[in-house]
């Protein structure tokens, strides 16, 4: 018995790194899976299907269900008939772990608008197409009186809690993802629907090349950057038992869970009429007198 028994899974980018643990993971746990990944290069290029059928047919030798699947997450038609494959598969979906996505790092000045467009695309876009499909199906379930106990898991980034350099429009797709799990906790609560997000450290074709010295894998002992120990925590979030649980993100490394605390109105200088522009200066440097110091941009 698995804490997932029953319950259906998509995950886009599963085919490897994360994705491919959160597959075997819940597959592991009970879990009927949807294995999605377009099989694209780190930088978006070229596209096979060859990795995602691999971890369907390792889930079948392991004795679970699972399905492979092709579709682009940012493509609004084949994100709507990923949900349905799934439903005509399987009858039911219970979670979506949005997780698929690439890199095109520059640094802000050299950032051309296609490079900009692909990661805003592939990340901000790919994480509303497929929620909105399976919140549709989602609500017409709760508005027929059937019970519903669904997840949405997004995956953020440290890069989008607090930036980093080199990494604006993957920062940038990754705080919206962030605030977006927000908006959904607050807005899905009604129809039985719980969203979270996770923002991840581990050994990934994203990170092992640019912080090769954190992800590099030890001689021995506990590989605290493997892919698989992400999975654990998501797979949770995933069932029944985390119902109670919406609107965080999981900051998650090696053995480490927190709650990322985000954005909250701080400290007020109010003046009580409006302002006149040589009076701001005094103002806003008592503010940044009390201000709690920020966490620093990753790379800075």
């Amino acid at each position: 018995m698995g804490i997932c028994d029953g319950r259906v899974v998509i995950i886009t980018g599963a085919a490897r790194g994360i994705g491919r643990e959160h597959a075997l993971a819940f597959a592991a746990e009970g879990a009927k899976v949807v294995v999605n990944d377009i099989g694209v290069e780190l930088d978006g290029s070229g596209g096979t299907d060859g990795p995602a059928g691999e971890v369907v047919d390792a889930i079948r030798a392991a004795g679970g269900e699972a399905i492979a699947n092709g579709a682009d997450v940012a493509d609004w038609e084949q994100t709507g008939a990923l949900v349905k494959q799934t439903l005509d598969a399987f009858g039911r979906l219970d979670i979506v772990v949005n997780n698929a996505g690439f890199v095109r790092d520059r640094m802000f000045v050299s950032c051309s608008e296609e490079e900009w467009d692909a990661i805003i695309r592939v990340h901000l876009k790919g994480h509303f197409c497929l929620a909105r499909h399976a919140c549709e199906y989602w609500r017409g379930e709760s508005k027929a009186g059937n019970p519903v106990d669904a997840r949405i898991i997004n995956t953020s980034s440290g890069a989008g809690l607090q930036g980093s350099i080199g990494q604006s429009s993957y920062s940038a797709a990754k705080a919206g993802i962030a605030t977006l799990t927000l908006n959904q906790a607050a807005e899905l609560g009604r129809y039985g629907i719980t969203s979270n997000a996770i923002a991840p450290s581990a050994r990934t074709r994203m990170t092992e090349e640019v912080f090769a010295d954190m992800m590099a894998k030890p001689e021995d002992g506990f590989d605290a950057m493997n892919p698989g120990n992400i999975s654990p925590l998501v797979v949770w979030l995933g069932s029944s038992e985390s119902r109670d649980v919406t609107g965080c993100i999981f900051e998650l490394a090696g053995g480490e869970i927190s709650i990322a605390d985000g954005w909250r109105s701080g400290e007020v200088v109010d003046k009580g009429a409006r302002w006149a522009p040589d009076e701001v200066g005094g103002a806003v440097a008592e503010l940044l007198g009390k201000r709690v110091p920020p966490q620093k941009v990753h790379g800075t």
